[in-house]
């Protein structure tokens, strides 16, 4: 029988989550009918540790999905252990090719108490600042011979069509892009700047640079091989050093 006192906390305590994390996160509840969902789901979580342990040894139930606009999202499971505590994990984007994901560290999950306001502290400055990162390293692997963005850098990506494409670290360097007229792919969240009129685009990247500085965000801009800029833009910034590389992940 379903325990229905169980999944309505559960499903309170991630409403209240999604309310007090960074951003805008809507919560979403999967209860033990929607088990198509929760197969998927179980396969996407982004997790080599803790979650991992504890799905192989509990298949999963139910499910809190948090989901931010950019495509970002975490699930929010049953402990499972003596306290009255809950588990976060990651959860890998469905668009992306295993390949993308080659030497990208795992952002694996944590546990949490049963309070969902300290908890949200938790994630803010743990979780959520690892998956940001690796969000970055893989979406810019799904673009090729780029470097990926980091919380306090942009690394802006000349494309073979013209365009400009980034992925950017956190809601602040988004809305900048965004603002500046890079448009975001819902699919990759990579967000791009139209080469067609490169006199606009020029002069949307002079803009971009000063906006991002005044968060406390550098920019680097990086071109693929056989490419060169417009003459009209700015020089570009060397590139950030080289993630460290890991053995390749797969989505389980």
């Amino acid at each position: 029988m379903h325990d229905y006192e169980n999944s309505e906390r559960l499903a309170s305590y991630a409403d209240v989550l999604a309310g007090e994390l960074p951003g805008a996160w809507t919560s979403s509840y999967h209860s033990p009918q929607d088990k198509d969902d929760l197969v998927e789901l179980t396969e996407r979580v982004w997790d080599l540790d803790l979650v991992a342990e504890s799905l192989a040894e509990f298949p999963l139930q139910q499910a809190a999905l948090l989901s931010r606009p950019d495509g970002a999202q975490l699930a929010v499971l049953d402990g499972h252990d003596e306290g009255d505590g809950f588990l976060i994990a990651a959860v890998a984007p469905r668009a992306l090719p295993d390949e993308a994901y080659r030497g990208v560290r795992e952002p694996n999950g944590i546990a949490l108490t049963d309070d969902p306001f300290l908890s949200a502290e938790t994630v803010a400055g743990d979780l959520l600042a690892r998956y940001d990162t690796a969000l970055a390293q893989v979406r810019h692997n799904t673009i090729g011979g780029t470097q990926p963005s980091q919380p306090e850098r942009v690394v802006l990506t000349w494309q073979q069509d013209g365009s400009v494409a980034a992925a950017p670290v956190g809601d602040t360097a988004a809305a900048v892009l965004v603002a500046g007229g890079f448009v975001q792919d819902p699919q990759t969240g990579i967000h791009r700047l139209s080469g067609d009129d490169t006199t606009a685009q020029a002069r949307a990247l002079r803009q971009i640079g000063p906006q991002l500085e005044a968060h406390g965000i550098g920019t680097g801009l990086q071109h693929l091989s056989g490419r060169t800029a417009p003459a009209a833009t700015p020089a570009a910034v060397p590139p950030a050093p080289a993630a460290t590389r890991v053995p390749a992940h797969r989505v389980r």
